[in-house]
């Protein structure tokens, strides 16, 4: 049993309790113990980041990706717009992703000469989230004043027509005469996306005014909302700005390298096979635990926490294959499936019940900022000191929160009711711990014993399927790193 790996270290940010009131992490407890996905599957892929080179890396792999990039249309009299979402700055720390905005800005200048280049940062819920980010990480400083913005849903829109109708965008995002899609390939949300048009999701999401952003979780399902995202692309003006896509290409582990493409729909097939074979694996090895106590300890809303790559909304619907797109029950969590709990009616009856292996969750560090009332709704939670229940109590988006679950005075309290009430240690925790997973040592046993057969079943079985379902190519088994 190897030492548990450090975790994530708290963030300094309006949405979540100030670093100080997070005492003690759930990586700390005694039982804890580390596994590497390295060890679990052994052809993860070889690591660009985290490696021995660091963000160096990570620099040379997004100059080496865009030495195959057209950027003949970028002028030096033009403008150009970097546009990047927020979910990246929350993977590996965020300094992966912030590293590859800056070199995107550099070679952009070096190879066209044009100085106007401007990053926009959209995000989802909470509304100053990237402006955080753009000083955390420098990007103020790199791009140069004035140039770097945080952009947010609620703000100016500008119309677009699309085949089918008008949708709308943030004009923030297209006030350049070209416009880089900068991304990232973690799967994250894909009991919404399904891994159908990943790479394109962000022009119907960080990039789109609410009204439009809304069709995703609600309007009209998630399956049936990936086409307003394509439609947005697809359109006259949109195609008439974008240069090109740059993504980091990530694996549970962390970053693989990076791609990049002006052909945005041949890029999403790549990383649609990269997705469902890297995080199909672990996902598919999650649903194998019968009982457990999940720990939430990572900067993110609740539904973001990490744990191997997979965030706690996906491990809330494990008992399902998210990736599966025929007869497979609707997830037990979205926002277009949560409002069916509870309730009867023929269309209940395709929804998934919340992951039965989840006996009760404990609420250690995760920020507000997103609608999250309906995990402890579902699920047993214990919320650990009175700063982070002030955080929910406070955030207009979750005032329901805390009033359906139990406030501990500390981590400690909280790991013992936890365990006296479910009589279980098997304890996971969603704590961003790089290149592994954190878990108790019964948990662990579990996992290293089902894991053969999850590699051998996804790779023969499972991987096949999904890809057929994407119409893409199987392509072959890649043998170990």
């Amino acid at each position: 049993m190897r030492k548990a790996i450090i975790p994530a270290p708290p963030r300094v940010s309006q949405y979540g309790v100030a670093p100080q009131f997070v005492t003690k992490r759930a990586a700390e407890f005694p039982g804890m113990t580390s596994l590497m996905l390295s060890d679990l599957f052994p052809d993860t892929p070889k690591l660009v980041y985290p490696a021995a080179a660091g963000l160096d890396a990570v620099r040379s792999a997004t100059r080496k990706a865009l030495e195959h990039v057209d950027m003949s249309m970028i002028k030096p009299e033009h403008s150009v717009n970097i546009c990047a979402s927020h979910h990246g700055f929350t993977m590996l720390g965020g300094h992966p992703y912030a590293e590859m905005l800056k070199t995107l800005r550099d070679v952009i200048a070096e190879r066209t000469g044009c100085q106007t280049i401007c990053l926009r940062a959209g995000v989802g819920l909470r509304f100053r989230e990237t402006e955080e980010y753009i000083k955390a990480f420098g990007l103020d400083e790199h791009f140069g004043p004035y140039m770097a913005k945080g952009v947010a849903p609620i703000d100016e829109g500008i119309p677009i027509e699309t085949e089918i109708g008008t949708l709308y965008g943030i004009k923030a995002i297209y006030d350049a005469d070209w416009i880089v899609h900068a991304h990232n390939s973690d799967v994250r949300e894909v009991h919404f996306h399904r891994q159908v048009d990943r790479a394109v999701k962000p022009f119907g999401m960080s990039y789109a005014r609410i009204e439009t952003r809304s069709t995703y979780h609600q309007n009209l399902g998630p399956r049936g909302a990936n086409f307003t995202a394509r439609c947005i692309f697809a359109s006259e003006f949109v195609q008439s700005k974008f240069a090109f896509a740059s993504f980091l290409d990530m694996s549970p582990a962390g970053v693989v390298g990076v791609d990049a493409d002006n052909d945005l729909f041949a890029l999403n097939d790549r990383l649609t096979v990269n997705g469902c074979r890297y995080y199909g694996k672990i996902m598919t090895l999650l649903s194998e635990i019968d009982e457990c106590i999940a720990v939430l300890d990572f900067p993110c809303p609740v539904p973001y926490v990490f744990a191997a790559g997979v965030i706690y909304a996906n491990f809330v619907g494990a008992n399902t294959d998210l990736f599966d797109l025929d007869g497979t029950p609707l997830p037990a969590y979205t926002w277009y499936t949560e409002a069916f709990h509870g309730k009867s009616g023929p269309l209940t009856d395709l929804i998934a019940p919340v992951n039965p292996a989840i006996r009760m969750c404990i609420h250690n560090y995760a920020w507000g900022g997103y609608p999250s009332v309906f995990f402890a709704e579902h699920i047993p939670t214990v919320v650990v000191g009175r700063e982070q229940a002030e955080v929910m109590n406070t955030d207009s988006q979750n005032i329901e929160y805390v009033r359906n679950a139990l406030v501990a005075e500390d981590l400690d309290t909280a790991m013992r009711i936890a365990r006296q009430a479910t009589g279980t240690d098997k304890i996971i925790v969603f704590d961003g711990a790089v290149g592994g997973i954190n878990v108790s040592e019964p948990l662990a046993e579990l996992l290293v014993a089902r894991a053969p057969a999850i590699n051998e079943k996804v790779d023969r079985i499972l991987l096949p399927k999904w890809l057929r379902q994407r119409g893409i190519e199987h392509p072959p088994i890649p043998t170990a790193a």
